[in-house]
């Protein structure tokens, strides 16, 4: 019987003598594009890197160990994942989506794949199981969540939508970004793909720009290595060992995440400057928004320690302003009737000391007029 190991030693693991003619522990990185085969038929198993990688094989078995799928596919990003999963769909196929949703994921689905391809987005609450099952159409082949949302911090049930994916024969896709499968495993609820921007808190370091997918199902597996090879959009060796090295200390990181964060909602929600904090007590993510409109590039330019930057899941701590930044593509009056106001601020908090944090936040506030 194989050893089921936990994720934390999962992930300290990662890579650890995979190359059985050294015997490395650090994975080594494959930089060839080809390779020898000794005779017709007779492959080594690697033929050429974009169909597979040493390096990236072993990244690719480790988050699918990690998410307990039965394949990983590590992509050249984020999106690239999600472009990746909206190959297996065409005209007149239909997604639903959370409306509460990343702006690069409403970027690719509303422009790109509705106008060049015919995929339509249908927005709705994914909170809610009513919601979601009057949207469904005979047209509808997939129903798509982010849980906890960006950047309004939303969750879903996802055992309930799993079963009610299947009642109606449609693919349960979960963006799992914010809380990585140390705190969160879609699978083990029911759903059929999970995807990461792995540039996030996977890799960890803002250093690499990695995307991964993992899915169950011979067939589906199947379908999205065709896809994938074919396309390209696959994971660079060095990216893919950047990321390697960096999840080691997930379970870790997530840890130190969650416990700054759930502190730090605490004392925003004390502030008179915040009307309100959007936080569901798990990970390293929030929102909040200031009380007034006119105090949001005063209080960007103030912070000194926490930078304002359009990314997350860093060691450093970043607070991004979504309405020039990650959702700028959404149409203002859309934006703003999805919560997603002029006022909102997201906050990635990292690993620093909480209350250096909360002493740049105050120093922040206090130049607001």
């Amino acid at each position: 019987m194989t050893q089921q190991y936990k994720i934390e030693t999962l992930l300290a693991q990662a890579g650890n003598r995979t190359d059985e003619r050294t015997g490395a522990v650090s994975t080594p990185i494959f930089l060839s594009t080809a390779y020898g085969h000794h005779g017709i038929g007779e492959s080594t198993g690697y033929d050429y890197t974009r169909t597979k990688n040493p390096t990236r094989t072993v990244l690719e078995e480790t988050i699918a160990k990690l998410e307990g799928g039965e394949r990983g596919f590590a992509c050249a990003s984020g999106m690239a994942a999600i472009q990746l999963i909206m190959q297996l769909f065409a005209a007149p196929d239909e997604w639903i989506v959370s409306s509460d949703v990343y702006g690069g994921t409403y970027r690719l689905l509303d422009f790109a794949y509705k106008n060049t391809h015919g995929v339509k987005p249908v927005y709705v609450n994914t909170a809610s199981l009513d919601a979601i099952e009057q949207a469904i159409t005979p047209n509808t082949k997939a129903i798509f969540v982010e849980t906890p949302s960006n950047p309004l911090m939303e969750e879903c049930d996802v055992p309930a939508i799993a079963k009610l994916a299947k009642k109606h024969n449609l693919l349960l896709i979960v963006d799992n970004t914010f809380l990585t499968p140390v705190l969160f495993r879609p699978l083990e609820c029911g759903a059929d793909i999970v995807i990461h921007s792995g540039t996030k808190y996977i890799a960890g370091h803002n250093d690499a720009l990695v995307g991964l997918v993992v899915a169950n199902g011979q067939e589906l597996c199947d379908r999205l290595f065709y896809i994938q090879n074919g396309a390209g959009a696959v994971l660079s060796p060095f990216d893919s060992f950047l990321t390697i090295r960096g999840m080691k200390t997930l379970a870790l990181r997530m840890e130190r995440h969650q416990k700054n964060a759930q502190e730090l909602a605490k004392f925003l929600a004390e502030q008179p400057q915040v009307k309100d904090v959007l936080y569901p007590n798990k990970g390293g993510m929030l929102s909040f928004r200031l009380q007034d409109e006119s105090w949001v590039n005063p209080f960007l330019k103030a912070i000194k320690l926490i930078t304002f930057a359009e990314s997350l899941g860093g060691t450093e701590s970043f607070i991004t302003y979504p309405a020039t930044q990650t959702h700028m593509d959404i149409p203002e009056a859309e934006r703003i009737a999805r919560g997603v106001c002029n006022c909102l601020l997201r906050f990635s908090v990292g690993l620093e000391d909480v209350e250096d944090l909360k002493a740049d936040l105050l120093q922040a506030f206090a130049q607001l007029k």
